[in-house]
C-alpha cells in the first residue's frame, strides 16, 4: 500500500481541511492510505476521523523558517519514516518541509496552492520571499483554481486539482431545513442569511455584518448564521453586541454538519477580500442556495446560476438590497450542475489516485 503525507497546519473544519477528508473518504484505501503531519500539538476536529480511516498523525512544532529547532525536527521525523510522496497544504511556507523531504530522498513533493493572497500583515513580506522558493524543492505543483496557481507559482506549470465535495450529500432536504430550524429556535417565516468561514481578516465578517445590519433593518425577520471559529471571533462578538443585534446572529461555532446547516439558510453570504476556490461555494450551491459573494473570489466557483458578484467598494445598501431580492427564491436541486462542473469528488478522486500511483513509476 501506499502511503502519501499530507502537510497541513491543523485538521480542523476549514476549507481546505475539508477538502483533504472528501478526498480522503472517497479513495481507495486498499491502495493509497493518508497520513498526515500537522503543526498544532492540540487535538483537532478531524483526528479522530483520520484516525478510524487509518491514517496516522504527527504533530510538528509550530512553523518557523528561522528556527533550527524546526528544521531538527524535520529532520528526525523523515529519518524515522519513509514516504515516497509527500503533499504540503502550507500555501507559501511549504518549501521548509519540501527541503527537507528532497534532503531526505522524498521522490515525489507536491506544493498545493488554496489562496491568491495572504493577509498582509508582519509576515506577509515573509510569506513573498518564501513563495519563490517552492519550484525549488517541488517536484510537483498543485492548485484549487488559476488564480490561485498564477499567484503562487509565478508562471510555473500547475495542475488543477478541484475543491471537490460530495455532492448529494447537499442536496436541498425540505424535511432537513425544517428539522434544523427547530433546532436552532428559528421560526418558518424567518429570512435567514448564512456564512460559513474561519474569523480571520480574509473572511471580511466586519463588512458582513455591516450588511447583515442593514438587511435587518428593512426584514425584522432576518437572522444570520455564522459557522467557524477564530482568533477574530472575539471582536465580531462585540460588534454584534455593540449593534444591538444579539439577539438575530447565531454563532454556531465548528461544524460537522454543515450540509445539514445549509438547509436552514435562505441566501449564503461570501464577501471575502481574496480566495483560492472556496469549498463553501460549491457547497452552497449544492444545497440550492442563492448566494452572494464578492468579485474577489475567483469566478470558477461559479458552476450554478445561482451566484452574484458585487464589488466591496459598493455601498452596504446595495449589497442588503441584493439579499432582499433573494426572499423569494425557490430552491431548486443543482447536483447535476455540480457534477456536471467537476467537483464531485467521486470523479475527481479518480484522478488524485491516478496521479500519485504513476507519479511513484516515473
Amino acid at each position: 500500500m501506499l502511503r502519501v503525507l499530507q502537510i497541513v497546519t491543523y485538521m480542523g473544519h476549514g476549507g481546505l481541511e475539508t477538502m483533504i477528508m472528501n478526498y480522503y473518504r472517497n479513495i481507495d484505501r486498499t491502495k493509497i492510505q493518508f497520513d498526515f503531519l500537522v503543526h498544532r500539538k492540540e487535538k483537532a476536529d478531524y483526528d479522530d476521523e483520520i484516525l478510524s480511516l487509518g491514517g496516522h498523525i504527527y504533530h510538528m512544532p509550530v512553523l518557523n523558517p528561522f528556527s533550527k529547532a524546526y528544521f531538527n525536527a524535520l529532520d528526525d521525523f523523515f529519518d524515522d519514516h519513509k514516504y515516497d510522496i509527500v503533499h504540503s497544504h502550507l500555501d507559501c511556507m511549504s518549501a521548509y518541509p519540501l527541503k527537507i523531504a528532497q534532503k531526505h530522498g522524498v521522490r515525489v513533493r507536491i506544493a498545493h496552492s488554496h489562496n491568491k493572497s495572504q493577509d498582509k500583515n508582519l509576515k506577509y513580506p515573509i510569506k513573498l520571499f518564501s513563495k519563490h522558493l517552492i519550484p525549488k524543492y517541488a517536484t510537483h505543483l498543485f492548485s484549487c483554481g488559476k488564480e490561485a496557481g498564477d499567484w503562487m507559482f509565478s508562471g510555473k506549470a500547475y495542475t488543477i486539482l478541484n475543491n471537490a465535495i460530495d455532492a448529494e450529500k447537499y442536496q436541498y432536504d425540505y424535511q432537513m431545513r425544517n428539522q434544523v430550524r427547530d433546532e436552532l429556535e428559528i421560526s418558518k417565516p424567518d429570512f435567514v442569511i448564512g456564512h460559513v468561514g474561519r474569523f480571520n481578516p480574509q473572511k471580511n465578517h466586519s463588512f458582513l455584518i455591516d450588511v447583515f445590519k442593514s438587511v435587518h433593518g428593512k426584514n425584522r425577520n432576518s437572522k444570520l448564521l455564522l459557522v467557524g471559529t477564530g482568533y477574530g471571533q472575539n471582536d465580531i462578538r462585540e460588534k454584534v453586541n455593540n449593534l444591538g443585534l444579539s439577539d438575530y446572529v447565531f454563532f454556531l461555532g465548528n461544524r460537522g454538519d454543515v450540509n445539514r446547516i445549509l438547509q436552514a439558510m435562505d441566501v449564503f453570504l461570501f464577501p471575502s477580500l481574496y480566495e483560492g476556490l472556496p469549498l463553501s461555494i460549491v457547497e452552497a450551491q449544492a444545497a440550492g442556495l442563492p448566494c452572494i459573494i464578492s468579485n474577489n473570489v475567483p469566478p470558477e466557483c461559479k458552476v450554478t446560476d445561482l451566484v452574484k458578484s458585487l464589488d466591496l467598494n459598493l455601498p452596504v445598501e446595495e449589497w442588503s438590497d441584493v439579499i432582499l431580492e433573494k426572499q423569494s427564491a425557490i430552491r431548486k436541486n443543482t447536483i447535476d450542475d455540480i457534477k456536471k462542473s467537476g467537483f464531485d469528488v467521486k470523479q475527481n478522486v479518480v484522478k488524485l489516485e491516478e496521479f500519485y500511483l504513476k507519479s511513484i513509476e516515473e
